[in-house]
């Protein structure tokens, strides 16, 4: 009997910047992760899609952004709400607090939340992040193009919160198609439930947090928001995961192949936007691993379009 159709994790997640330029100096500089992959939106050519990672580019450890001139967020449900990033242990999180602090980063005191050691922070947009210790993580892939020493570096993501109107439908989207498990609840520091709801065998990297919030406004997409989450699947289950979908009359973007990884995209019940993102073929598809990101890396379709692309980017 073949094992149960299932997710393996976070892939990455998607969020939107209006200024590329002072996204790259932040999280290149304050946050210390490296630029794997500097590209394009592949449906809209004009603006950059750059993609932040540990030292090696692995699947997991990938935060990505958009850039959109557009306004700020205006902040509600229906939307991720928060990406929590995985550090060693409580002495790294004491190593960030210094840290930004002298990065005028916003910050809140540490806490435990969820049984974790957090720093609640948020980057120059209001993108809502945290650092969680995380002892259980596997060693991670260090940069050695930061100040940041190894032992504190950010070893990849950990868990992503959404929020939403009714926890019901999107409980049994989460459940029923992708084989996640109700793990347990906690209290967010400003009262919130919170349901966390893992994938495979769980783990910081395996959580996905809801928060059931139905007096707020929808979220209003901007700056400083998510546009979406990606989870993983290894690269002979793609197919398994097109066949679900069609049996069960979803409405889904189809097969998309970013060159880098494939994609499926749909939309849960409370309107989250959710994609399925393969492990491969990786961000060295196209460059050598020692120097991804430091060119414009555009996957095949668009190549004979470089000239005007490059054109109309300005230089970060």
């Amino acid at each position: 009997m073949s094992a149960p159709l299932m997710l393996h994790g976070i892939h990455h997640v998607t969020a939107v910047t209006a200024n590329a330029r002072a996204n790259h100096h932040f999280y290149t500089g304050a946050l210390g992760m490296r630029l794997v992959k500097k590209t394009v939106n592949q449906d809209d050519v004009s603006v950059y899609h750059l993609f932040y990672a540990d030292g090696e580019g692995r699947p997991g450890t990938d935060l990505t952004f958009f850039e959109f001139p557009t306004l700020p967020e205006r902040r509600g449900t229906q939307a991720v709400t928060r990406t929590m990033l995985r550090v060693r242990d409580a002495q790294s999180l004491d190593y960030w607090q210094k840290r930004f602090a002298d990065h005028h980063v916003k910050q809140e005191a540490i806490l435990e939340i969820d049984g974790r050691a957090s720093l609640l922070f948020e980057d120059h947009e209001g993108q809502r992040l945290a650092l969680i210790a995380d002892p259980a993580s596997l060693p991670g892939a260090p940069w050695a193009g930061t100040d940041i020493p190894a032992a504190h570096q950010i070893l990849g993501l950990g868990p992503v919160e959404i929020s939403v109107v009714d926890l019901g439908p999107t409980e049994r989207f989460v459940t029923t198609l992708y084989g996640m498990a109700l793990s347990r609840h906690y209290q967010r520091p400003d009262g919130t439930t919170i349901a966390v709801f893992e994938m495979g065998n769980g783990g910081a990297d395996k959580e996905l947090h809801i928060a059931v919030e139905p007096h707020l406004r929808r979220t209003g997409p901007g700056a400083g928001g998510v546009h979406h989450i990606a989870f993983r699947t290894r690269d002979d289950e793609y197919a398994a995961w097109i066949a679900r979908y069609e049996a069960l009359g979803l409405r889904s973007s189809g097969p998309v192949d970013r060159f880098w990884f494939r994609s499926l995209y749909v939309r849960e019940p409370n309107h989250v936007l959710f994609e399925i993102a393969t492990d491969g073929p990786g961000f060295d598809a196209d460059e050598p691993k020692e120097t991804m990101g430091q060119s414009l890396s555009l996957p095949p379709f668009l190549a004979h379009r470089r000239a005007e692309i490059e054109a109309g980017l300005a230089p970060l």
